[in-house]
Formats: C-alpha cells, structure tokens, sequence
C-alpha cells in the first residue's frame, strides 16, 4: 500500500525548483491592485487627456437614389406585365387544337374572345373539330370547314397576328 504525498506539495519536483508555472525568484502573484503604472504606458492617463480615446466616426450610410428605385420600379412593372400577358395568352384559341374544348367569354359576335378550357369543365361549351392555317373569308370559311369536318356548327377565324387560321366547332355535348 502507498502513501498519499503531503499537501501543498509536488511529489515530482526535483529539489530546489519552483512550484508549476511560477517564476523564479519573484513573489507568486503580483500585488493587490497590479503592477503599478508609470507614465508613458499604454493605459496609463494622460495629463488634460480624456480617459478613453476618440471614438471615430461611423462610416456614412450610402444613400439609395430616386433613380435606382424608380428603375426597380420599372423592371418589376415590365415583367409584371410580361407575366400576365403569357399567363392570359396561354389559353387562348391560338393554342386550340383538334379536340379541345372552348368557352366563349364574350357575348358579342364580332369578338367572341374564346378560350381553351378543360373539356370536364362546366364552362366547355364548343369542341374544336378542325383547325386550319391560313386567312379566310366568312364564305370561303365555311366551305373549308365542310371539308375538314362535316358535322361543325360554327366556324371562328383570327387574322391580324403572325398567325391567321380558322376554327370548325360544334356544340359541346357533356357526358
């Protein structure tokens, strides 16, 4: 059995060698409230001086101008635009095919303002039989439906963009 080394002493020390980590020759700890300061050191109060150095100033903020938000302004009102004129064109009759089914948004014969619709949709009102490229006359339109679709009730043609063609519809039957 061993016996436990004495307080306050390291079993480890060669003799004559100070305790861990204190210098030699020194008092263990420096006095109470430090090393005094002299004059000339970093902390030290200067005569006339005030006690903390001067704070510098706060870099100025950059100021956003009228014009770079009045150009953000506009690029979000362009693709706003943008956005909701691809949105409102994709379902439009330029994208009709054989057998899609159409809803009529306006009352007025001259501009019916068709529109693709899901033929499941309570709004399909016409199947679209046949579509044909080109710009037609109202008697030349409809001899042409005759051709392409027998059975059709009514013909619709758009002209004016890079587009022109025809539609040959008839009334949408629900199953």
């Amino acid at each position: 059995m061993t016996t436990p080394p004495p307080q306050g002493q390291n079993p480890f020390a060669q003799p004559g060698q100070q305790p861990y980590g204190q210098p030699q020759g020194q008092a263990p700890y420096p006095p109470q409230g430090g090393y005094p300061q002299q004059p000339g050191q970093p902390g030290y109060p200067q005569p006339g001086a005030a006690p903390f150095g001067a704070v510098p100033p706060a870099p100025p903020r950059r100021k956003v101008s009228f014009k770079v938000i009045k150009n953000v302004v506009i690029v979000i009102a362009v693709l706003g635009v943008a956005i909701g004129g691809f949105i409102a064109s994709r379902d439009d009759a330029k994208t009709a095919a054989v057998g899609d089914c159409m809803h009529r948004g306006s009352t007025d014969d001259n501009n019916p303002d068709l529109e693709v619709v899901d033929c499941s949709s309570a709004d399909a009102q016409y199947v679209v039989l046949a579509k044909i490229e080109g710009t037609y006359s109202a008697l030349t339109a409809e001899s042409k439906c005759e051709e392409k679709a027998k059975d059709f009730q009514y013909s619709y043609t758009e002209t004016g963009d890079s587009s022109d063609f025809l539609l040959c519809l008839k009334d949408y039957a629900k199953k």
